[in-house]
């Protein structure tokens, strides 16, 4: 990575919707906006989702990231739930791609395991690694602000520390084998 990137981190949701800007250049990481969208006094959820359109809309022409990653809905037992937090969720990726950013989707037990190492981390545990790794004195008034961080930070894990196909991806054990002949040992 040569020049600075700024990865938008979004953790859906129609009553709150977390929301960080991680600004990464070379091994440094900066944090730019951590913050929440409360949604709570718009009764009619239409309304909710049009807020959340023009918030990541806004954020995307202000701060201008390359990426956009997103937290999957979790898959609960409350239906309804789901199916709102589905929307939340597409909203905002209808936004970044109208912007024509490429998208990424992290599963919460993805974001976990790469924040903390462990994928069953509760919303403290993610903070303090997030305040650690950061360097982030003041805690925001809810967690999902953080999540949205943590969210942003597994993306560039994911991205920059060869978890994505780059010129030493394989296709296979025959083809890591023929590409790295020195790694074998014969017996």
């Amino acid at each position: 990575m040569n020049k600075p990137q700024i990865i938008l981190g979004i953790d859906p949701g129609t009553q709150l919707l977390g929301y960080a800007l991680l600004k990464v250049d070379k091994q440094q990481q900066q944090v730019l906006l951590m913050d929440t969208l409360k949604l709570t006094s718009y009764k009619d959820i239409y309304k909710r989702l049009e807020k959340i359109h023009t918030k990541v809309s806004e954020i995307i022409k202000l701060y201008k990231p390359q990426t956009f990653a997103i937290e999957a809905p979790f898959f609960g037992k409350n239906v309804q739930s789901m199916l709102k937090l589905g929307r939340a969720q597409g909203v905002a990726i209808a936004a970044a791609m109208q912007a024509g950013l490429d998208v990424t989707e992290y599963s919460p037990k993805k974001v976990k395991q790469s924040i903390t190492g462990n994928g069953n981390a509760d919303k403290e545990q993610v903070w303090k690694m997030l305040q650690q790794i950061l360097l982030i004195e003041e805690k925001p008034q809810y967690f999902d602000a953080t999540d949205a961080l943590a969210v942003a930070l597994c993306h560039h894990y994911q991205t920059s520390h060869g978890f994505t196909k780059n010129k030493n991806s394989f296709k296979g054990w025959d083809d890591f084998i023929k590409k790295n002949p020195d790694k074998i040992k014969q017996s």
